[in-house]
């Protein structure tokens, strides 16, 4: 698969079916979520709005075919951890180790950074002893990335009739002033920020 010909675009909510394929089999077939059930697809559409209010929702797609997705939410809730945000992502069965989840995390990342996120934190399922459900795959990809280890908890999800651990890594991608700028919506950002961030704005969103 050529790199270059695949486009990273911002989400729209007619992406829930196939975005929903993609998610399907962690849900069904490992712990790397620990979501018991699939989503119905109006719950997963409703997610993507939810999250475009204020965070950006990126895909991954190539000659039609959506091949993954990115995207942030808040971290925690609080209004003091305003300047922190969670990232997660899916790639389609088949298509890890193609170089997307870099281009897809170096989007987000200078997407994030022009709405003055401060913090990018990832929740990271992590087996004890790697199995058929959960490998350290996700933690090693996040270390790749820039990521540092910051926390462990213990035996805290159940799935699959097996206890696994939850690791928090983050990436500090701006500076921390004693007055920090506001955050800034996504759909508030201008248009460039998108261009800079090799992004391609499908006409969902008011940038």
């Amino acid at each position: 698969m050529e790199y270059n010909s695949i486009q990273i675009r911002t989400a729209a909510a007619e992406d829930a079916w196939e975005l929903l394929k993609i998610y399907k089999p962690y849900v069904k077939k490992t712990a790397i979520t620990f979501e018991y059930d699939v989503p119905t697809p109006e719950e997963f559409k409703a997610r993507i709005e939810n999250t475009l209010k204020k965070y950006p929702y990126l895909v991954a797609e190539k000659d039609g075919e959506l091949l993954g997705y990115v995207y942030t939410g808040p971290f925690v809730g609080r209004a003091a951890y305003g300047w922190a945000a969670e990232v997660s992502i899916y790639l389609k069965e088949g298509s890890q180790r193609l170089g997307l989840g870099k281009r897809l995390y170096q989007a987000i990342e200078e997407i994030s950074r022009a709405q003055n996120i401060l913090n990018l934190n990832a929740c990271i399922g992590s087996p004890e002893t790697e199995d058929e459900y959960l490998t350290r795959n996700s933690i090693q990809f996040h270390s790749h990335m820039g990521y540092r280890w910051v926390g462990e908890f213990y035996k805290c999800g159940y799935k699959f009739g097996r206890w696994y651990n939850m690791v928090w890594m983050e990436k500090i991608i701006g500076e921390h002033p004693a007055e920090p700028m506001a955050v800034i919506p996504f759909p508030e950002l201008d248009r460039d920020v998108l261009d800079r961030a090799g992004v391609v704005n499908t006409g969902s969103l008011n940038l």
